[in-house]
């Protein structure tokens, strides 16, 4: 596996996250706090928009990186 796909999977589970923290938090669960054991403070209401951005930047990064494997 290339390092373009991981980073394109990592981005991808990390938007995934995203949208689990943004339904668990219409459904009142603080699933840092909860699942993780974190506490995220005053950023609770943000941390799915935090969590969209960081995968969404990571998954085109990865997408405007050249082919590694061209010769």
């Amino acid at each position: 596996m290339q390092t373009k796909e991981i980073i394109q999977l990592v981005g991808g589970a990390i938007v995934v996250w995203g949208f689990i923290d943004l339904g668990m938090s219409w459904a009142g669960t603080d699933v840092w706090w909860d699942w993780l054991g974190v506490d995220v403070g005053g950023l609770f209401p943000f941390t799915h928009w935090i969590a969209f951005g960081v995968g969404g930047v990571m998954s085109y990064a990865a997408g405007s990186m050249g082919d590694e494997s061209q010769d």
